[in-house]
This record gives structure tokens, sequence and C-alpha cells, in this order.
């Protein structure tokens, strides 16, 4: 565990970033292995599958992203405040509420995968694909939001490294089934589904076992879990806002993606292919984003605001020079990194122009990302929620539309770095202004007084 209440700023978020990043670099390798596997083994259109699968699933799990970010900053904050007690309370009350959305979510997801799949247009020779990998991690969603749940749990206690370790075991066993599954089995893109879910499985359970024992403080008889009303309806208040603006993002991620499908399947493996390589390096902002948000938490409980303003400078100077060395690489490399995945040549040219339109303007994002986790931590997700909207509803998807239609595939790429640029100018204009400090729920905690000696 990690107080971040004393120390320097730059060390304690450095500290508590990097195992996060390491992790995140092992959770997107489930993502990243099946696609380089399904797209050269099992071609472009089962490729554009796992690509057409996976805003479908960032839907499905937005609400409990949302909800579990609340249980987190409730975490930081009584952590920070060292109310041991709510902070048992807050977790079983995680438990118990993730458990009821993931079942519910699993059974809505097997319910209208089809309907989902014909909104978003899938062409015929993804579609078959797009909705047996569906199926199967629809199946496996109580293992992925339960590692997740995990994650945040430890987190908001000051905890990176263990999520860190049993990602690590968890994506060499996703690689070892997936080349099982593909090449010796040879069960397709159903493989590579069922790898993954296995792999998540294995990371919750892992999570679990090691909450229960090495953490004592935090112990719960999960047969006999509470549920605390109060601290649910503040996680929601919380989180909800988070959740929203988790569901505009994915539903803003479907839009996109029926705006590519109008190219075909060409354009969908290339979206995938270098979506995943986006991926890889937006991690440093998420990470960064979310340091940010467990640091806020905890300074706020403590009663220390004046640390808030001196970790915003530090995670924009980490920003500048993380973005600049990120942006290079992918531009340089932009060839290469869409040859990892397909020899399809059609799908490199689509897909090393996004990378290369998009990978100049990693710093806009990531600027986006650093106020965001602060507001976070200090409990205001509304104005964020609200600030997502704009940039992704009215600015990046018409942006996208209205210059694909002019100069293709292309035009959509460039209303993916127009949108980053809105929402970083709105998230720091916002910051700025210092209202999202009436959104704090924990009081800080008061030191005792000596008694006056006579």
């Amino acid at each position: 565990m990690i107080d971040m209440t004393k120390g320097g700023p730059a060390r304690l978020i450095l500290v508590f970033t990097i195992p996060m990043f390491i992790g995140s670099v092992f959770q997107q390798l489930y993502n990243v292995t099946d696609s380089i596997i399904v797209g050269r083994f099992l071609g472009k259109e089962a490729l554009a599958a796992v690509g057409a699968s996976f805003p479908v699933m960032f839907l499905l799990i937005a609400l409990t992203i949302g909800a579990t970010m609340g249980i987190t900053v409730l975490i930081s904050q009584n952590y920070g405040a060292k109310n041991f007690e709510k902070v048992k309370l807050c977790i079983e009350t995680a438990y118990v509420f993730l458990f009821i959305t993931s079942v519910s979510l699993t059974v809505i997801g097997l319910l209208m995968n089809d309907f989902i799949l014909n909104i978003l247009d899938i062409p015929d020779d993804v579609y078959v694909n797009t909705k047996l990998y569906l199926n199967i991690m629809f199946g496996g969603l109580i293992l992925l939001f339960g590692y997740n749940a995990i994650s945040a749990i430890l987190r908001g206690l000051g905890d990176s490294k263990t999520p860190l370790y049993l990602l690590i075991l968890a994506s060499f066993l996703n690689i070892g089934l997936d080349l099982l599954f593909i090449l010796v089995f040879g069960w397709g893109i159903r493989g590579a589904a069922a790898a993954t879910v296995i792999a998540q499985g294995f990371s919750f359970i892992g999570g679990i076992v090691y909450l229960h024992r090495k953490n004592p403080l935090f112990r719960v008889n999960y047969l006999k879990l509470r549920f605390d009303r109060e601290l649910f309806v503040n996680s929601l208040k919380i989180g909800l806002p988070t959740g929203a603006q988790q569901m505009l993002v994915a539903t803003g991620m479907m839009a996109l993606l029926r705006i590519v499908t109008q190219f075909g399947s060409d354009a969908i493996a290339a979206y995938t292919a270098a979506g995943r390589i986006d991926s890889f390096m937006m991690m440093p902002a998420m990470n960064l984003s979310m340091a940010m948000s467990t640091f806020v938490g905890q300074n706020i409980g403590a009663g220390k605001h004046d640390r808030v303003r001196t970790a915003i400078k530090t995670g924009m100077l980490m920003s500048l020079a993380i973005a600049a060395f990120i942006s290079f690489l992918v531009i340089t490399f932009s060839n290469h990194l869409i040859r990892l995945f397909t020899h399809d040549q059609a799908v490199i040219d689509i897909g090393r122009q996004y990378l290369v339109i998009v990978g100049g303007f990693y710093i806009a994002f990531m600027i986006m990302f650093i106020f965001n986790g602060a507001l976070r931590g200090a409990g205001d997700t509304l104005i964020p929620m609200f600030i997502t909207l704009l940039s992704l509803w009215l600015i990046r998807i018409p942006v996208s539309a209205y210059l694909s239609a002019r100069i293709g595939t292309d035009g959509i790429w460039w209303g993916i770095p127009v949108a980053w640029f809105a929402g970083a100018l709105l998230s720091a204009l916002y910051f700025f202004t210092g209202k999202w400090k009436k959104r704090i729920f924990v009081k800080p905690a008061v030191a005792p007084v000596e008694p006056v000696r006579p």
C-alpha cells in the first residue's frame, strides 16, 4: 500500500504508475495476441470480426467501470482518512453490486447479439465470426468484471503491483492458450475468445485469493457480504457520470465503427490493427490518470489540497515527455507495426494512414486524461461526462462522417485528434475554475489535539 499524503508527488505518482503501466501492457496483450494470431492464421475477415467485437464489449462493461470508479474513489478517500471499517464496507458493497450487474449484462448481451450486429451493419463476410466471438465473451463477463473490481479495490488502497503480477501470469497463459486452441486444436476464432476468458478467470481468482489472505484488515466473508445503501448511493453519484461517460465513449466507438464498415472488411481489419497499436500508446495517459485519481483522493481525504495542483504540474511535465516519445515511435514505425497483424497490403495501407494521422496528437489525449483523473479523484465526474459527450458526439463523429464522405478513410481518422483537442481544452478550463472542490464526499481526517498541561 502507498500513502500518497506524504512525500514528493512526482516520485509517488511515478512509483504508482509504473506497475500499472506494465500491467496495462500485459492486459492489452489479451486483445493484441488475439488480433495478431487471428490476423496471421485465420485471415483479415477474422481479424475484422475481433475488431468489430471490441466496442460492443466495451459498451457492456462501461456501467460497471463507472460503478467501480465510484467505489475506488470512496476507498481511496476513506483510506486517506484512516477509516478502515468503511473501506471494508466499500469492498463488500462493490462485490454485491458487480456480481448482480455482470450476470444481468451477460443475459442482455446474449439476447441482443444479433440486434447489435445489425445496427452496426457488420458485413456478411465478418458477421458469423463476430457473433461467435461475442457469445463466448458474453459468457465470461463475470470473470472480466471480477478482475476489474479487484484491481480497482487494490488501486484505491494504493497497491498497483499485485494486479501487475496477476496480469503478467494471465497474459502468458492467454498467449499459450491462443496458440493451443487455434493452431493445435483448430478451434478458429472461438479458440481466441475462449483463451481470453480463461485467462481473465485466472486473474480474478488470483486477485480474490490475494486480497483475502494477504490483507487481513480487509478480509471479507463472501457468503455473508454486506451491502451499504448509503455507500452505494454515494458511489453511484461519483461513478454513474463516469459510467455514462464510458458508455458515451463505447457508443461513440460503435458509431465510428459503423462509418468504417461502409468501406468494407479491409477498412475494418485496418481499424482493428491500428486500434490495437493505438490502445498501447494511450496506456501511459490512462495509467497517469488513475494514479492522479488515487493521489488526489487520498490527499483530499487528508485535507492536503495544496498537493493537488503540484500533482497536476507534475503530470503535465510527464505527459509532454511521454507524448513526444510515443508520437515519434508510432509515426516512424507505422508500416512495420501494422505488418505485425497482417500481410494484406490494402489493410496495411489503410492502417498506416490511421497511425500517421492520429499518432502526432497524443499530447492532447494525455492532457485531457490528466485533468479528468484529478477531477475523478475529487469526486467530480459529472462535468467530465458532459465534456466527453461534447467532444465525442458533437465533434468527433460529425467530423469523421463529414470528412470520410469526401476523402475516404483518412477523413474518419482526422476526427479523432480534433475531438482530443476539444476535450483537453474544456477539461483544463473547468479544472482551473475550482468548482470541483464542492464535490468532495469525505471529511478530512483531524489529528488529535494534545491536552494543554497546566
